[in-house]
């Protein structure tokens, strides 16, 4: 097919704080320097921000060494963390309150902030434009452009207009290709091209398999009486038991907001956790429920989560492009913070590429002195400081996990003689469903706990209904004959979406794929036993849309 295309220096795909961060320091480099780049941002979301999702207690040392004036450019920090607790949760009614000095240091919010990063995205996409960035949300990037040398050219933009069998309909129109010199990947967690560059050019040659969670997030409005803005609530242990892990959070926002979320190891066991049901009636524990009470859900949505760390962290360059942030896993767990560190890595890949150009590098080569600046950046320090943590929490449980990670960060500083591994991939790890009983989740409340449906509904998601699937099966057969049978197909509960059911259609069990429900988390990319689902970009603007997650 004959595709109209566009020229760039550099194209970034995704419009989320690691990809803005990168376009803005290209451009401040570009002027400073008086060598003029072009670049350009697609973003598959409507908007800026539409698809972002994170707690979030941001650190905001990045971000001054962004904007050193962030403050008076009317940056959304707002609410400064005047408060931290942890708990941990040993039942549906008890809990314990640990105190300072037995909670891992890197733990301690002093000087942070409670943001939405979806809005953090918005002003620092305001701030790229200002500086010549080129935006194009709505416009999701399809598949991966190569040159001869095989090297990566660009991008193809995705086409509009297709039915559900693939054909083109009366509104057809062809996506763009996208040529430049460097494409940065910054497509977050999972990024389905970043995927595929991982394993065309063995990126993660010698890494341990990359770890993920899927985080759970609500938007609560309570009464101005019981809003303490700036408190923030950490918990481990209750409702995640039986062979899963995980963490809460509680923090309070602005204007009588409260976000509340639970994140689950995507390593557990049992096949039948509905990790959509767990953070339901996590919101019923005493310590969580009296924050929410006499409030109002005003919004809903979930996002799986990168998270092996430093240990699985793959070569982030590549010929022709960098992976960067969330895409390549940048996250610090031992913090549970990505934003900055994702921050952090895109600056130092414009900083490598402003330079390579200036410098007269041809486009198409693999910058891997990109890996000398992050050696020497504070990010490295940061990552490796907290390699440990999460191998901890998986070999060794909550609490000899936790003792663990507070001797390793509090006596050790994060430098531990030991190097702990978790070689085993998430999705390896399922049990066959004659292992474990059932577990009898409660019914909604409609106080506090809700159905799935009307949480899809608060996400504010759509896809047009007749548009080909963009969650793809390797083998039909499979979730029937093999998923079903092994673990009574477990898509039907680790999709926070409600997109996956069996069905019976005339004495025979169907599966069922409801793709317009899809909230983009990419958990059934990961999680699935047989790894056959494979998730792709929908038609541009499909998906969340999520106000200021």
């Amino acid at each position: 097919m004959e595709r109209e295309s566009m020229e760039f220096d550099v194209v970034i795909v995704g419009a989320g704080p690691a990809g803005l961060a990168t376009a803005c320091r290209l451009m401040q480099i570009s002027q400073d320097s008086g060598n003029e780049l072009t670049v350009c941002v697609v973003e598959k979301g409507s908007e800026v921000g539409a698809h972002i999702l994170s707690g979030a207690v941001f650190e905001p040392k990045v971000l001054g060494e962004l904007f050193s004036d962030w403050k008076e450019k009317g940056a959304p920090l707002h609410t400064q963390v005047t408060d931290d607790e942890i708990y941990m949760l040993s039942s549906d009614q008890n809990a314990r309150l640990m105190p300072n000095s037995l909670v891992p240091k890197t733990m301690h919010n002093d000087g942070n902030y409670v943001i939405s990063v979806g809005n953090l995205s918005r002003w620092l996409a305001e701030r790229a434009e200002e500086l010549g960035v080129e935006i194009f949300p709505g416009f999701p990037a399809s598949d991966l452009l190569f040159n001869e040398d095989n090297s990566v050219k660009g991008i193809i933009i995705g086409d509009m207009g297709v039915d559900e069998d693939g054909q083109p309909k009366d509104a057809y129109e062809p996506g763009m290709e996208l040529h430049a010199k460097y494409t940065i990947f910054s497509e977050g967690c999972r990024g389905h091209l970043g995927k595929q560059l991982i394993e065309k050019y063995h990126l993660d040659n010698g890494k341990t398999p990359q770890h993920y969670g899927l985080g759970f997030k609500e938007i609560w409005k309570v009464p101005s009486e019981q809003h303490e803005p700036g408190k923030v609530v950490h918990t481990g242990g209750w409702p995640l038991t039986e062979g899963a892990s995980g963490g809460g959070f509680l923090y309070h926002l602005e204007d009588n907001q409260i976000a509340v979320g639970l994140i689950v190891d995507l390593n557990y066991k049992n096949p039948h956790l509905s990790p959509f049901d767990e953070f339901q009636r996590y919101k019923t524990h005493p310590v969580i429920a009296k924050h929410l009470q006499g409030g109002e859900r005003v919004c809903y949505g979930a996002r799986a989560i990168t998270k092996g760390g430093l240990n699985s962290l793959p070569k982030m360059t590549f010929p022709g492009g960098l992976i960067i942030g969330c895409n390549a896993g940048t996250l610090n767990f031992a913090k549970i913070k990505g934003t900055h560190t994702a921050m952090k890595s895109g600056m130092l890949a414009a900083e490598t590429i402003a330079h390579a150009l200036q410098a007269g590098v041809d486009g198409g080569k693999d910058l891997d002195c990109y890996n000398e600046r992050f050696e020497k950046s504070w990010l490295q320090a940061e990552l490796f400081s907290s390699r440990n943590f999460g191998p901890a929490m998986h070999k060794f449980g909550t609490y000899l996990g936790g003792a663990f990670n507070f001797i390793d960060q509090n006596w050790f500083g994060g430098k531990f003689p030991i190097t702990l591994r978790d070689e085993q991939p998430d999705y390896a790890q399922m049990a066959e469903v004659n292992a474990y009983s059932k577990i009898d989740y409660p019914k909604p409340d409609g106080k506090l706990s809700f159905d799935k449906l009307s949480s899809v509904y608060l996400s504010n998601t759509f896809h047009e209904e007749d548009q080909l699937c963009h969650l793809r099966l390797k083998d039909e057969r499979i979730p029937v004959e093999v998923n079903l049978v092994k673990f009574d197909e477990p898509a039907q509960r680790y999709c926070p979406a409600g997109v996956y059911e069996i069905i019976e259609e005339a004495g025979e069990s169907k599966f069922v794929i409801n793709g317009q429900n899809c909230i983009h988390c990419k958990t059934c990319d990961i999680k699935d036993p047989s790894q056959n689902i494979t998730w792709v970009t929908p038609e541009g603007g499909g998906g969340p849309n999520y106000p200021n997650m």
